[in-house]
């Protein structure tokens, strides 16, 4: 306790930044602190697991550090210590939570593992300090494309699921064909801005009648198949157009069904998570769809879309506030369900 404020700590480890942050009273950050490894995996065109955990390791207890430093807060004033235990990369996941653990025990203070689809969501209250459930979330990352209706702060029932890639993941692969780089989501949103968005029509996907799940992998085959095809034809292609073309079909899909299912859940809220939820044509699409239905939209920073420890701290303050708290066996889940 510090101020008389119940103080939260935060460590996020589940993919490749490593994250720190103090909240106070579960919805003001304190501190964030974020140690991104993009350069490193970037000669790589993707995040390797092993080389990934090294780096959590070397850099976890200096973040941790950091974070209480810049919150200037000791741990004898943390009161909880919320953790990331997936899912995630497995290895990645064990740093956080090893640490996590061994902090609680010595300490002696509360423990409580977080979903980290739960803690994307709950980046929102950070960021929006009036929001409560219940409301619907459209979770868009590198690993996850969700709709979750939200009934409650620890309540989540997923409406429609990725059945292969997840959004994130369609980008940066697609961003490794049109030679742009890695991270792709950040990459194609900014050549798409050059290019045009009806140059090439990719063919969107929307399963079978009133499904919510969504389906990316086809549209990353069509772009390489085009690619391949103007290839053999000798003919040159524009990257920003293609980038352009592949974006607004992903994002056709994923704004219309998010839509199809607040107009059937009768919500009028819907809170975007992840971080595909700082991609500009998402933001104007579903901002604009929401406007004509008369839709609430939020969505958070974007430094609280991308993983951080601050949206970790949130989500533990609300499951602890609800009498959840976990033991010392608590484990790491890289496929843990919502």
């Amino acid at each position: 306790m510090k101020d008389n404020q119940f103080i939260t700590l935060g460590i996020e480890s589940s993919c490749d930044e490593t994250s720190a942050s103090v909240v106070a009273e579960g919805r003001n950050a304190l501190s964030n602190v974020i140690a991104s490894q993009i350069k490193v995996h970037q000669v790589f065109g993707g995040v390797v697991p092993e080389i990934a955990s090294r780096h959590h390791l070397d850099n976890i207890n200096t973040v941790i550090d950091s974070a209480l430093k810049e919150a200037d807060v000791t741990l004898d004033e943390v009161d909880l210590i919320g953790v990331t235990h997936g899912p995630g990369l497995v290895g990645a996941l064990l740093i956080g939570l090893a640490t996590a653990k061994a902090m609680a025990y010595a300490r002696k203070k509360p423990l409580v593992g977080v979903h980290h689809i739960q803690g994307h969501i709950s980046a929102n209250y950070l960021e929006h300090k009036d929001l409560k459930p219940p409301f619907l979330a459209l979770v868009v990352s590198g690993g996850h494309t969700n709709i979750v209706d939200v009934e409650g702060y620890n309540q989540y029932r997923v409406l429609g699921r990725t059945r292969d890639d997840a959004a994130g993941e369609a980008f940066d692969k697609v961003a490794r064909v049109l030679g742009l780089g890695y991270p792709g989501g950040p990459l194609i949103d900014e050549a798409a801005k050059k290019g045009n968005p009806h140059a090439v029509e990719f063919k969107r996907v929307y399963l079978e009648k009133d499904s919510l799940d969504f389906s990316f992998s086809g549209i990353k085959t069509g772009v390489l198949n085009y690619l391949n095809t103007q290839k053999l034809k000798g003919e040159l292609v524009s990257v920003e157009d293609i980038a352009a073309s592949f974006q607004l079909a992903v994002m056709e899909v994923i704004v219309n069904k998010t839509i199809m299912a607040a107009v059937n859940l009768k919500k009028d809220r819907i809170v975007m998570a992840g971080g595909v939820a700082a991609n500009s044509l998402l933001r104007g699409m579903l901002k604009e769809a929401c406007d004509k239905k008369g839709l609430g939209l939020y969505h958070p920073s974007p430094i609280l879309c991308t993983d951080n420890a601050a949206m970790i701290a949130c989500a533990a303050y609300y499951k602890y506030q609800a009498g959840i708290e976990d033991d010392f066996y608590l484990d790491a889940y890289p496929n843990l369900a919502l």
